[in-house]
């Protein structure tokens, strides 16, 4: 065995043994826990979204409401790559680990909805999801399947069919808050949790990315597991710049052999 090859073993185990022993764990996961099913991320050099498109042009609360089209346009490629996506090595570890665990809460800012098809049954989704739809005039909110079609085959705007007006996915966009309840969930998870686990972000979007801080602020362990550095690297406990497709469930393989 090469000395990295056990160096990355080592660590492993050391994440395990800190995962045993929590009691109350939060695991915040971005855009990189889904690129291993094809749905690509907003920053990544060549591929990131944000690459080939201005976020304020194409994704902004302001764009929605004065140019509508553009945003589904925009939007189009974009369901159709997380309507078709399965979940992954790393979602589907996190749903065993919920089993093996009584206290995980996956905090997620991916809008695909992967952990609840994984298994996940405690999420909570800071940047909302595809699921539904609300209506920007009377607030009618409606599930988004029986439009979806007729949305991917012919980039049909959703309109309201109490007052016709347009149907804004329940997602948040730039300029716009985060849905309330959840976020306090999300804050106050992150002040109780005793380890937090970052899989798959880059930790560069506010407020989210100070979730971590203030988990070990208030004496959480912290593990970082993601390609790119982050901020707080330099805080946390175990820092893996690896595969979180890969490196997730080796972690949770490890402590699952002691529950079974």
């Amino acid at each position: 065995m090469s000395g990295i090859l056990a160096h990355l073993v080592q660590r492993i185990q050391d994440a395990a043994d800190i995962l045993k022993k929590s009691h109350r764990i939060a695991i915040l996961t971005g855009a990189g826990i889904s690129t291993p099913s094809g749905i690509p991320d907003f920053r990544s050099p060549d591929s990131g979204l944000w690459e080939q498109f201005d976020p304020l042009e194409v994704a902004s609360l302001a764009t929605f409401r004065y140019q509508p089209d553009a945003f589904f346009h925009w939007l189009h490629p974009l369901a159709n790559k997380i309507l078709k996506a399965v979940p992954n090595r790393a979602h589907l570890a996190l749903a065993d680990l919920q089993k093996f665990s009584q206290d995980v809460t996956v905090i997620t800012q991916n809008i695909d909805g992967l952990h609840q098809k994984a298994g996940s049954t405690h999420v909570l989704e800071v940047h909302g999801n595809l699921r539904t739809l609300t209506c920007v005039s009377c607030f009618d909110q409606v599930p988004s399947d029986s439009y979806l079609d007729t949305y991917l085959k012919n980039l049909s705007i959703p309109k309201c069919s109490k007052c016709h007006s347009i149907l804004k996915p329940d997602v948040v966009l730039m300029g716009e808050q985060l849905p309330a309840r959840v976020w306090l969930q999300a804050q106050e998870t992150s002040k109780h949790c005793d380890l937090m686990i970052v899989a798959g972000s880059s930790l560069e979007v506010l407020p989210v990315a100070g979730l971590p801080m203030r988990a070990i602020e208030n004496g959480a362990h912290l593990i970082i597991i993601n390609h790119s550095k982050t901020y707080i690297d330099v805080r946390a406990d175990i820092v893996f710049h690896e595969n979180v497709d890969e490196i997730l469930p080796m972690i949770v393989q490890e402590v699952s052999r002691d529950e079974l």
